[in-house]
């Protein structure tokens, strides 16, 4: 099951859409909320979610009238600052609201912008309740495909990764048989052309300095290692029904080429445009029309020239990892997914070095013996026994 057949026009409705923005106080849900200033004729936030940053939470409540928000970490629930919601704003605690509040009738849209495997309970309770889902929730695509995929509705289901997006607007009006390639483009992050020596004296500072693109701190990591491009593979072949050996990678440091599709004619389709995320956001909101820009427009007359070259996969090995994790495909990406997200945050931290989060990875995978996905409590399991080993081979159980 993919979203490639579905991929195709659908009527606009003329009233504002109802938007629910879960990881509100992130990267993309700050990005998407001042998509939302810009056409408050055409999008309605009625309700907010965020892991712990209440402050942020209740000024956000506040600006737009939202009615209903979800504190997703339990812990945060006495925060003090809670007690200046607007007296008309609903607040729940933990993850069983989050899902409450995804359900909700007057919700047309959920934007999933929830960083990490934590983020599917959501997307699946979205996706059973019928609504569109915007989805900027790699993870939980690659841990949960299986799962989520085949809930996928007739253009309800989109994504807001920039080359995601690309390669859905690609798609538009094209068949599926015509497709030869899917082409992801990847910035190389900032340690492009560093060998491993290099790489082993890299601090957390260093990595979490990205050249082109504004991202949150478990993103920007994994950028560096090239192991958020592996995702976006996983991702493409979930999302498109596209063979993993058929998806390429192209390193672009100029990040003005968000991805390509490469028929079976030779033709090539790419999307480019500025580096900035409220474009593929808004997309997802406008679909299937598009808005006035966000952001400033490319003088492509000014452009410096544009460059294209193979992604160095003997330094970034975790690229190949989750190639090797797509193939085998059952739960080995979930293990995968889980030892990256305990090593990404233990290097950032302090406790590991940079390639250390390869190694850790690699070891939970060679202990993984992958078993088809059933369903969600198996995948919970599956990625918490992997947490637990990831910590074991880092050596920061106790820490």
């Amino acid at each position: 099951m993919s979203i490639f057949e579905r991929v195709a026009h659908v009527p606009a409705s003329t009233a504002p859409l109802r938007l629910a923005i879960l990881g509100a106080s992130g990267s993309i849900g700050t990005q998407a909320l001042d998509v939302c200033r810009r056409h408050p004729d055409r999008l309605e936030v009625v309700a907010l979610s965020v892991s712990s940053s209440t402050e942020r939470l209740v000024e956000m409540a506040r600006e737009f009238s939202a009615r209903h928000v979800v504190v997703a970490d339990p812990a945060h629930a006495a925060d003090p600052v809670l007690s200046e919601l607007p007296s008309s704003c609903c607040c729940g605690f933990g993850p069983d609201a989050l899902e409450e509040l995804v359900q909700m009738d007057e919700v047309d849209c959920v934007l999933n912008a929830v960083v990490g495997f934590a983020g599917i309970r959501a997307g699946l309770s979205a996706l059973r309740a019928n609504k569109i889902l915007t989805y900027a929730n790699k993870e939980s695509i690659v841990v949960g495909g299986d799962l989520l995929m085949p809930l996928a509705q007739p253009g309800r289901f989109i994504p807001v990764d920039s080359e995601h997006s690309a390669i859905y607007q690609c798609l538009v009006g094209e068949g599926r048989s015509d497709v030869h390639a899917l082409w992801l483009t990847c910035s190389g992050g900032p340690f492009f052309g560093w060998g491993r020596d290099r790489l082993s004296r890299v601090t957390a500072a260093e990595a979490l300095s990205h050249p082109t693109w504004k991202m949150g701190p478990k993103i920007t990591i994994d950028s560096a290692t090239l192991m958020n491009k592996g995702l976006e593979v996983l991702e493409a072949t979930r999302l498109f029904g596209v063979d993993i050996d058929r998806i390429r990678v192209l390193v672009h440091r100029q990040s003005r080429v968000h991805s390509m599709v490469e028929f079976s004619d030779g033709s090539v389709k790419a999307q480019l445009g500025p580096s900035d995320m409220r474009i593929p956001i808004q997309y997802a909101f406008s679909y299937p029309d598009r808005w006035e820009s966000p952001c400033e427009r490319v003088e492509y007359r000014e452009l410096r020239p544009m460059s294209f070259a193979y992604p160095d996969e003997e330094a970034f090995g975790c690229l190949e990892l989750a190639r090797r994790a797509g193939r085998v495909g059952m739960t080995l990406p979930c293990a995968m997914n889980a030892a990256n997200e305990v090593a990404n945050l233990a290097f950032r931290r302090g406790l590991c070095g940079f390639l250390d989060i390869e190694r850790a990875v690699s070891e939970v995978m060679d202990d993984c013996v992958p078993s088809p996905v059933e369903s969600l409590e198996q995948l919970m399991e599956v990625d918490s026994w992997a947490r637990t080993r990831a910590a074991e081979h880092l050596g920061t159980v106790s820490r």
